[in-house]
């Protein structure tokens, strides 16, 4: 599993490289984040990182005993990292953004916007009914299953329902700017998820190779 950074995603900005040209950003708040707890195969069964990040005001007396181990502030957000080498770490420790730098290939993952209940349209992109007059139907799914065989909708049929709110990772985006002592990453283009929402930021896994023509 790749070393992942938690983050807040502060909206979308614009900046330009030295040739002039406007390169459009996300500006993700990504960290420093709080080693709570290092985890060992000895006594825990696998070898992790357990992090946290954002402060949270009410917290439930678990919680801030966890957190008061690492002489801090109770986290909003925990995530857990699988490492090799847990011992390169303490509890109390600040992971901060310049583990990235410009030109890194990472992926990023977000929960979408949640829109409620929505119709075969918006959710799936359908074409819908003729728009003319005299048409019976214009944004309705139309026939969705067979007459006496097998008289049933098969499963996974695309219908209407329950759109967005759903965890995402958009992958091989490119890392256009670092600002360690702003504890920001501006990411080329957009994440998922509305601007506030917590994102999970990592090296990139399956990262495309571009093979240079002879």
């Amino acid at each position: 599993m790749s070393f992942q950074l938690i983050g807040i995603k502060r909206g979308m900005s614009r900046i330009f490289d030295e040739n002039g040209e406007m390169i459009p950003v996300t500006v993700l708040e990504t960290g420093p984040c709080i080693v709570l707890q290092v985890k060992t195969k000895e006594k825990d069964g696998y070898s992790a990182i357990q992090l946290g990040f954002g402060s949270k005001k009410r917290a439930t007396k678990p919680l801030v005993g966890h957190c008061k181990k690492a002489e801090t502030d109770p986290k909003k957000y925990i995530c857990e990292n699988r490492v090799d080498k847990p011992e390169e770490y303490k509890v109390g420790q600040e992971i901060k953004c310049d583990i990235f730098a410009s030109g890194d290939i990472v992926d990023v993952t977000g929960t979408t916007k949640g829109r409620g209940f929505t119709g075969p349209m918006k959710r799936w992109n359908f074409q819908g009914g003729p728009a003319t007059h005299g048409a019976k139907f214009h944004r309705e799914l139309g026939s969705v299953g067979q007459a006496a065989y097998p008289g049933r909708i098969f499963k996974g049929k695309k219908m209407a329902g329950h759109y967005g709110f759903e965890k995402v990772t958009t992958e091989n985006i490119t890392v256009a700017k670092v600002m360690p002592e702003e504890n920001l990453v501006l990411i080329k283009g957009a994440v998922p998820g509305p601007t506030g929402g917590m994102v999970l930021i990592r090296k990139a896994i399956k990262k495309k190779v571009v093979k240079k023509k002879k």
